[in-house]
């Protein structure tokens, strides 16, 4: 009798511990995201929830990470700094999240920032302008970027650039918009434009985010005698300053940064002196990855099209490789150090792979490529092949 009451005390034991190892597996990775789907800039910031909604989609599908689901809980900042406070909050004392993720305009940084240090929590940025405190040599140990576009990087290599291919001195305009990175970077450009390669600077335009009329400030630019425009904002600003600019019938080039609107913008301008320049491969490529993405986009319904998700979807594969190395159960803790020693390939959405180092939070090297539309043929065309630059 002891021994039976003993064995269905063993079974009843085996199937409460079979439970609660059950209960503990479907666990999830909590990933808090805050992100500018409306509002200002959401034309960039808003198609990485799309991304990361398929990306993960699949992961879980195929049994989540290390036997954990992820779950990723997203909030709307509407580009707005205090709203991005109040969430950042909310997913680190509320949903008790273990990363915290941003995509929005720069003014929603420091606020998330101070939340996020507060808590220890490491926040990364995915589709927003990576900020200088990711650089080395000695990054903040609690803020990682994957993004593609990158301060004071990105204006040397678009100088560069410039001077490699312009057959005539240089009359160069900037272009901004009203945001403090924007700012920043445009002033950067324009030091380094005349000390370091001679241009010559004729104007700066510094345009507000809710301009309607980008008139005035083109009559500026073609007014100035400029022969080439360098623009480095959100991509409305960008395109709308150029749109502006050929009405009043200026001709002269234009460079701007590639964000995910670029490939159908070249595409619907068929502009021959626009060139968009960036580090991620444009879906023109037809790579094999592009082809995965586009048919995940269209098996899932996604809001914004497939063009518009490589940026989202190269941030989706860094997440997926941190928490990979990320054990459980998962802390801040872990997820910081899985983020200091991290490699990504990219899979040909970029020059080569995302590489994080303890004093380096943004990736070892930098690989850009230009693109432009091409009227002869009628279709893109690569302007300057990858061109890999060291982050040091």
């Amino acid at each position: 009798m002891l021994k039976k009451i003993f064995s269905c005390f063993l079974i009843s034991l085996s199937v409460l511990l079979l439970s609660t190892v059950s209960v503990l597996a479907s666990d999830p990775y909590l990933i808090g995201f805050s992100a500018a789907l409306t509002g200002p800039g959401s034309g960039i910031y808003a198609p990485v929830k799309d991304a990361f909604d398929v990306y993960f989609k699949d992961v879980n599908a195929r049994g989540g990470i290390n036997g954990h689901p992820v779950k990723i809980i997203f909030t709307d900042n509407s580009a707005e700094p205090s709203k991005a406070a109040s969430d950042a909050t909310k997913l680190i004392t509320q949903d008790k999240v273990i990363l915290l993720l941003n995509a929005s305009l720069s003014s929603t940084y420091a606020p998330m920032i101070q939340v996020a240090n507060r808590s220890k929590t490491p926040i990364f940025f995915a589709s927003s302008v990576c900020p200088s405190e990711v650089y080395p040599p000695k990054a903040d140990p609690n803020q990682f970027c994957s993004t593609g576009f990158a301060s004071k990087y990105d204006s040397r290599f678009a100088v560069s650039f410039i001077k490699s291919i312009a057959k005539e001195p240089v009359k160069l305009a900037l272009v901004a918009m009203n945001i403090p990175i924007s700012r920043g970077e445009i002033d950067f450009a324009e030091e380094l434009a005349s000390k370091t390669e001679g241009f010559t600077v004729v104007d700066k335009e510094v345009i507000p985010p809710p301009t309607a009329d980008f008139t005035p400030f083109a009559s500026k630019i073609k007014e100035s005698g400029a022969n080439w425009v360098y623009a480095w904002a959100p991509w409305e600003t960008q395109v709308k300053a150029l749109e502006a600019l050929r009405k009043l019938g200026w001709t002269g080039k234009y460079i701007a940064f590639a964000h995910i609107q670029a490939e159908e913008e070249l595409e619907r301008l068929k502009d021959d002196n626009l060139y968009v320049f960036g580090t991620n491969a444009l879906f023109s490529d037809n790579a094999e990855i592009h082809g995965k993405i586009k048919e995940a986009s269209q098996r899932e319904k996604t809001i914004y099209p497939y063009k518009k998700l490589s940026e989202g979807w190269i941030g989706a594969m860094v997440l997926e490789e941190i928490l990979k190395r990320t054990s459980w159960p998962a802390t801040p803790e872990k997820v910081r150090e899985a983020m200091n020693d991290l490699k990504v390939e990219t899979a040909g959405l970029r020059g080569g792979p995302l590489v994080w180092t303890k004093n380096n939070h943004f990736r070892t090297v930098n690989y850009y490529r230009v693109y432009k539309w091409d009227g002869a043929s009628g279709s893109i065309k690569v302007a300057k092949d990858w061109d890999p630059v060291e982050i040091q």
